[in-house]
């Protein structure tokens, strides 16, 4: 371990190898950091924290904080952070309460400055939070997903794999897999083409899942009528099954469907 003389570290923290913490970074009593990770000047790695390999951590950071719960009594509660995963200057992030009793960030993603994830939070691996964005609590966003610039994400939000959320947004409902979300109030805005041709889509797939939309979103149908013929009508597969499911096990209701004032048959 590289630790510069003025880094703040509890003796009982535990400590990879090849991890470097820079000066005026403090270093908590329960906290993992795995091996090959970095720790900027003036991060805070509070107790609950668990790093995985080669987790970078600039300056600012303040990683499985207390929760902004009122509910939260001091229940032993973690947060755990994936390989290969950066979390940029200023991002915060609370550890879990009784709900999951922890909040996960997982392999390979980017949280941008000034990101705010909030307790009990789940987001997947190969995911992006750009500037500013605000993630309550509860949230679940899946693998890939990637969330524009200062949006901000209602507490129990659901966000699919795939998903393109425009900058600016407000996501107060769940949005389905594969697709992109813009205007306001969110909007299905079609599938998110581009991303799924830079991960191995082919066009063939790109195509069954956007006539699965037409079904869901441009044919003037309800949720549970559209999902009837979506399973009756076309073949199955895992996209559409995963789209069927995501969307029946949705809580909170899932995003707009565009609408130009008439439907399509």
């Amino acid at each position: 371990m590289s630790q510069f003389p003025l880094a703040n570290v509890h003796p009982d923290a535990k400590i990879g190898n090849n991890v470097t913490i820079e000066p005026f970074a403090t270093v908590r009593a329960d906290v993992v950091i795995g091996d090959g990770s970095w720790i900027g000047a003036n991060a805070v790695l509070w107790e609950g924290t668990r790093l995985g390999k080669n987790v970078r951590i600039y300056p600012g950071a303040s990683i499985s904080s207390v929760p902004q719960d009122l509910k939260f009594a001091g229940e032993k509660t973690e947060t755990f952070i994936g390989d290969n995963t950066s979390i940029r200057e200023f991002v915060t992030i609370s550890r879990g309460t009784t709900d999951k009793l922890k909040t996960v960030i997982g392999k390979n993603c980017l949280l941008m400055a000034y990101v705010h994830v909030a307790h009990d939070c789940t987001i997947g691996n190969n995911c992006v939070l750009v500037n500013s964005v605000q993630v309550a609590g509860h949230v679940t966003i899946d693998d890939w997903a990637i969330i524009g610039g200062a949006s901000a994400v209602h507490q129990f939000v659901k966000v699919g794999t795939h998903v393109m959320v425009s900058g600016g947004s407000l996501v107060r409902k769940d949005v389905p897999p594969f697709t992109k979300a813009a205007r306001e109030p969110l909007t299905y805005c079609g599938i998110n083409t581009i991303g799924l041709r830079r991960r191995g889509f082919d066009t063939e797939k790109i195509t069954e899942i956007q006539e699965i939309y037409r079904y869901i979103f441009l044919k003037g149908l309800n949720n549970s009528k559209a999902l009837d013929r979506v399973e009756k009508e076309l073949p199955s597969s895992s996209e559409r099954d995963h789209i069927v499911n995501f969307i029946k096990a949705s809580e909170r209701g899932i995003m707009k469907g565009f609408s130009s004032g008439s439907s399509i048959e």
